[in-house]
C-alpha cells in the first residue's frame, strides 16, 4: 500500500501523462517520420520520466524536460535504423566477380577453417577479404571499432594460414568465398 506522497506523486504523474501523452507522441512522428515508432516513443519517454519522476517534477519545466527525453530516443532510433541500412547495403550488394571450374576442394577447406574462427574474427575475415569492405565499413557494419576490425582481421588470418597451411590465406579465402556464393545463386 503506497503512501500519501506516493499517491499524490502517482497521481500527478498520470494527469501530466494525459495532458502530454499526444503531444509527445506528435513529437516523436515529426522527429522520425514514423507514425507507428511514435506511440513507442513517446511511452518509452514517459516510462523513464516515471522512473525519475520526483527529479522532472521539481524541475522548473517538466515538459520541456519530457520533449529532450523524446528527441534523444528519437535520435537514437533513426542513427540505429541508418546503421541497419548501411548493414543492408553492404550485406546486400550485388557481386560482379564470376569463376569458371571452381575448387570445390578448396571451396570446402576455407569454409571448414573459417567455422572454427570464433564469430569476430570470422565476421572480420570475411567482409575485410571476401567482400573487400574497407576497415571502416568493416567497422561499421559489425558496430565495432576500426583498431577491432584490425587486430580481429590479423588473428583471424593467421588462425587460417595455420588451419590451411599456406601464406596465401587472403587469397584462398576471397576466391573460396566468391565461389561458395556463386554456387548459392545457382541452387535459387
Amino acid at each position: 500500500m503506497g503512501t500519501v506522497v506516493d499517491d499524490a506523486a502517482s497521481a500527478e504523474f498520470h494527469a501530466f501523462f494525459e495532458r502530454h501523452y499526444a503531444e509527445l507522441s506528435r513529437l516523436a512522428h515529426l522527429l522520425t517520420g514514423e507514425p507507428d515508432t511514435a506511440d513507442d516513443l513517446a511511452a518509452d519517454a514517459l516510462l523513464a520520466l516515471w522512473h525519475r519522476w520526483d527529479r522532472v517534477r521539481a524541475a522548473d519545466h517538466p515538459v520541456a524536460y519530457a520533449r529532450g527525453v523524446v528527441a534523444n530516443l528519437a535520435r537514437t532510433r533513426i542513427r540505429s535504423a541508418v546503421r541497419e541500412r548501411r548493414r543492408i547495403a553492404l550485406f546486400w550488394s550485388p557481386r560482379e566477380e564470376r569463376t569458371e571450374n571452381p575448387d570445390v576442394a578448396g571451396v570446402v577447406d576455407v569454409q571448414e577453417a573459417l567455422r572454427r574462427l570464433p564469430f569476430r574474427k570470422r565476421a572480420c575475415v570475411v567482409l575485410r577479404h571476401a567482400f573487400d569492405l574497407s576497415e571502416k565499413d568493416t567497422a561499421l557494419a559489425l558496430g565495432v571499432s576500426v583498431g577491432t576490425v584490425k587486430s580481429q582481421t590479423s588473428k583471424g588470418m593467421a588462425e587460417l594460414q595455420r588451419l590451411l597451411g599456406t601464406s596465401g590465406a587472403p587469397q584462398r579465402v576471397r576466391a573460396a568465398i566468391a565461389r561458395t556464393g556463386e554456387a548459392a545463386e545457382g541452387n535459387r
